[in-house]
């Protein structure tokens, strides 16, 4: 269980290190309704610019957290608490456009692994 919470505290960053900062400005099969772009996929859900830089720049934090994780223990636990909540509140966005099923996968497998990092750290 070791390496599995190891692999998910890298693969997590890296995916929403690779959509918040590599692919914001790109168009995914996976944004919200019929999105090209982050900001307009935040606007499919009815938040503001300011909504999406304000999750943008939590995750970001919270991806580095994890990341410091591999140093400094007590930084996991905080990190993928804050990843969990905001799935939970990406998933709840997917659910109230009504998107296929597909555009769940990103947020539901990020929320899975982050569960899972985070129960592994509580040791439940």
């Amino acid at each position: 269980m070791r390496y599995l919470k190891k692999i998910l505290m890298i693969a997590v960053p890296a995916v929403l290190l690779n959509v918040w900062l590599l692919r914001f400005n790109l168009a995914t099969s996976y944004r919200g309704g019929n999105s090209t772009n982050m900001l307009e996929e935040f606007a499919v859900y009815g938040l503001n610019d300011t909504t999406a830089y304000l999750v943008g720049g939590l995750k970001i934090l919270a991806s580095i957290g994890l990341l410091l994780g591999f140093f400094f223990d007590k930084t996991i636990k905080p990190a993928a608490s804050v990843i969990v909540v905001l799935m939970i509140g990406a998933l709840a966005m997917h659910l109230k456009v009504a998107d296929d099923a597909i555009k769940f996968l990103p947020a539901g497998l990020i929320f899975l692994f982050s569960s899972v990092i985070l129960l592994l750290q509580l040791k439940i």
